[in-house]
């Protein structure tokens, strides 16, 4: 499927003042979640989405959370194949200016 790179269209362009605004509220969000790594937060995202989790890593984009998840007893019935698939924890990347409120737990 050959593209249209002669005269491509743009579908959308952010305000400079809202790109300024952006990488403002981004490097302000970096600066005070960056000592709280290793820490439980509570996370409210701008889509209402709501986890609670262990901030691990933070970098130039994304704070990763630590979600834990409910341990699941296969059925006695469950193939063995399948009773290894037992995931304890999720590593959650979510987009720093995605983010509405983080809250400190511990």
């Amino acid at each position: 499927m050959p593209y249209n790179t002669v005269n491509p269209q743009t579908l959308y362009q952010a305000r400079p003042e809202f790109q300024t605004e952006l990488k403002r509220v981004h490097d302000h969000l970096h600066h005070q979640l960056g000592p709280y790594v290793n820490h439980t937060v509570r996370v409210q995202t701008m889509d209402h989405h709501v986890y609670e989790g262990r901030i691990v890593h933070i970098d130039a984009d994304h704070l990763y959370l630590r979600v834990p998840q409910p341990h699941h007893t296969p059925s006695p019935g469950t193939p063995t194949p399948y009773r290894s698939y037992a995931y304890r924890d999720v590593i959650l990347p979510l987009v720093l200016y995605n983010l509405l409120v983080v809250t400190l737990l511990s």
